[in-house]
């Protein structure tokens, strides 16, 4: 087994805006490839894939997804990415376009290499500090069980009211699994399946959300991300399948328990990647 390899364990960041008074309506949907690429540099990532809707844009990125919504951005990197460095970019366009921030929230999970990440993403009380040079009010939480090793690292900037008000609150399902199934991982091979839409097929991945429409990418020799749309939901999945430390991530937000069985689409979840382990948060 080797002793170091690549992180799966994506860093997570969300942020909420509101418009002012000479603002669009397309928001930050209106935002340019350049500039998108220019928030991405800083967080040392790249796009590879797009797949549009109506309400929103979704990216596959080198590491993970991007999600841009009018007013609301999500990203999320894995592997040994400076996240938190997009932040200066990313607030610095929003102003470009009249819009302030409400509200942020970043979360991650316990890296497999906590030694391998880079400031500001070395520990939490780095993640906290520097997070709270760009927004006021925030506070950072650790949860999870004492006898675990795994832990949810939680920071939460409060929304801030405003005149213009925002979207309807969304809920957000996030499952982290590790201990993949030997054979479902080996599934996220190219010299097994060639191409993204064999993975997906082979792992049954194309029947989660089976009205969403997918953006999938395969990556050189392994490992997998995907995005979804559907309407104004998306749903996301990155995989490492190395042994010994194998990973998958499953993350939907925008639908809720009057569109899907949130118990049925776990299950579902479960059943493409048996996981030996696995953790899931469900917020609004």
């Amino acid at each position: 087994v080797a002793t170091t390899g690549f992180e799966g364990f994506e860093k997570r960041l969300e942020i909420e805006f509101s418009y002012g008074p000479s603002s669009e309506a397309s928001g930050l949907r209106s935002v340019s490839r350049e500039g998108l690429d220019r928030m991405l540099k800083a967080a040392e990532c790249t796009i590879v894939a797009q797949l549009s809707s109506d309400e929103f844009d979704s990216y596959v990125l080198s590491e993970s997804s991007l999600f841009v919504y009018p007013l609301k951005v999500v990203i999320k990197t894995c592997g040994t990415t400076k996240l938190l460095r997009s932040i200066p970019v990313l607030l610095e366009l929003a102003s470009s376009l009249d819009l302030s921030v409400r509200c942020c929230k970043y979360r991650r999970g316990s890296f497999f290499f906590p030694a391998e990440q880079d400031y500001p993403h070395r520990n939490f009380t780095d993640e906290v500090e520097f997070l709270d040079g760009f927004f006021s009010g925030g506070r950072g939480y650790v949860l999870g069980s004492s006898s675990s090793a795994q832990k949810w690292h939680v920071y939460v900037a409060p929304a801030v009211e405003d005149e213009f008000g925002s979207s309807e609150p969304s809920f957000t399902l996030e499952m982290c699994m590790t201990e993949l199934d030997r054979k479902v991982a080996t599934e996220f091979y190219k010299d097994v399946n060639c191409s993204a839409e064999g993975m997906t097929r082979a792992a049954g991945i194309d029947g989660l959300l089976p009205g969403a429409r997918i953006c999938d990418f395969a990556f050189d020799p392994c490992g997998y991300s995907m995005n979804s749309v559907e309407g104004g939901a998306y749903s996301t999945i990155h995989v490492t399948p190395e042994d010994g430390f194998s990973y998958a991530s499953f993350e939907t937000m925008g639908y809720g328990p009057r569109e899907i069985d949130l118990q049925v689409l776990v299950d579902r979840v479960l059943r493409c990647f048996k996981p030996g382990f696995f953790s899931l948060a469900l917020y609004a």
